[in-house]
């Protein structure tokens, strides 16, 4: 099964770091941000308050805020986005396993797919509002230095969350967001989750970093693509051949959208 590509719509000239940043952009970027912080204080606080309420009510409420700040993004940065490929999530919770080179995609995901928690490092719940809130919405925290016994931790609250609430989960396999253009690196903690949850994993590519990039206070005007692949079923599969199946689509898609590395040759 594949899924159809269309080409970006408005693919930028050159890479970020090789356009020039005009006043205009910094003034448009800093809208952004003054309507991106206070948002993020009002959510995480109404999340907190409503700490004894249903989760499932919980998460509906933080929808507003990737709800809201997509809209702000494209009012004030001119970038908007196009989704392809939704009908291939499945009905049953999934991994939802997605490239990482933004912010862009983590406020995608929880604004515009089922309820999912997302797998976070365990140091980010101290954050004021931004870590207390994760903590209200019962995210799956790791601890770094624990190795491999950090891969059973996504297990054993990826269970927990699934069973007890139904909801999926989001990992970015690669751990940390990547640069444009860098050599993939792609994690075996989400596909063990998977084969041992019986879980399948649903590929994500975007090329949100050619619009958004890691670090970058300039948010550049354009159509950012997000495709979503067909789920990859566990069943059978060794978790290596399940992270090499699902990156290997990926990063396919990455180099037809503009933001993947090419292969030599």
């Amino acid at each position: 099964m594949t899924t159809q590509i269309d080409p970006p719509a408005d693919p930028p000239a050159d890479l970020p770091g090789q356009r020039r940043a005009t006043p205009a952009l910094y003034l448009r970027s800093a809208l952004f941000w003054l309507g991106f912080m206070p948002s993020t204080v009002l959510f995480a606080s109404l999340i907190i308050l409503l700490w004894l309420a249903p989760l499932s009510l919980r998460y509906r409420l933080v929808r507003g805020f990737p709800h809201f700040n997509l809209w702000w993004l494209r009012v004030t940065c001119g970038l908007s986005y196009r989704l392809q490929g939704m009908q291939n999530l499945p009905a049953e919770p999934a991994i939802l396993y997605a490239k990482h080179q933004s912010t862009w995609e983590a406020l995608a995901i929880a604004g515009l797919f089922p309820p999912a928690a997302f797998v976070a490092k365990r140091e980010l719940l101290l954050v004021p509002f931004f870590g207390w809130g994760m903590a209200a919405l019962r995210y799956l925290t790791i601890d770094r230095s624990a190795g491999k016994r950090a891969v059973m931790q996504i297990v054993e609250q990826a269970r927990d969350r699934r069973q007890r609430y139904g909801l999926w989960v989001a990992i970015f396999p690669e751990g940390t967001r990547r640069a444009v253009g860098a050599a993939p690196d792609y994690k075996i903690g989400g596909a063990i989750a998977a084969t041992e949850l019986g879980m399948p994993l649903v590929p994500i590519a975007h090329n949100a970093g050619l619009y958004w990039p890691r670090h970058s206070f300039i948010k550049w005007p354009g159509e950012i693509t997000l495709i979503v692949g067909p789920a990859i079923h566990s069943e059978g599969k060794t978790a290596s051949a399940l992270t090499r199946e699902a990156r290997d689509w990926i990063e396919a898609r990455m180099v037809e959208i503009g933001a993947g590395v090419r292969p030599e040759g």
